[in-house]
């Protein structure tokens, strides 16, 4: 049985369709704390740890893959995936007034739920780099509970 050229190109497609296509790539600032779902031992430090962000769209919305890494390894320690059709507000939301000094149509920020934890990311301006926010003031105008 032969598979024809064309076929294999419909094939990779339909998978690469099912599975999403990356979009973009964040890493946390070094500067902020690590996401709240994620715990570091007792004697590690904030230094010694990346997460990246991946943002794939895919057929039914999108999805971010966020992972958690000790520096200098390839492989993830931690992993989680969270879909738009479970959690809509992974889509980047702006609130309502412009803060002053800030680039057009930033900040924008994404509510994440991870093993129950709640946390709130923030997009400062158009680059690969996010940060988490422990802001009350965002956090009480995007309706969210700060714990």
């Amino acid at each position: 049985m032969t598979i024809k050229l064309h076929q294999l190109s419909f094939l990779m497609l339909i998978v690469a369709g099912l599975s999403g296509c990356l979009e973009s790539s964040f890493k946390l600032s070094e500067q902020s704390r690590l996401p709240k779902w994620y715990s570091m031992p007792q004697e590690a430090n904030r230094s010694d740890y990346t997460v990246q962000m991946d943002l794939h769209s895919t057929t039914s919305g999108g999805k971010a893959i966020f992972k958690l890494s000790k520096k200098g390894n390839i492989l993830s320690i931690d992993k989680h995936v969270v879909t738009t059709d479970e959690q809509p507000s992974i889509r980047s939301v702006q609130l309502g007034g412009q803060p002053e000094g800030t680039p057009k149509g930033y900040p924008r920020y994404k509510v994440v739920t991870i093993n129950g934890i709640t946390d709130i990311i923030e997009l400062r301006r158009m680059e690969p780099v996010f940060y988490m926010t422990d802001d009350p003031g965002v956090w009480k105008e995007l309706g969210v509970q700060q714990h």
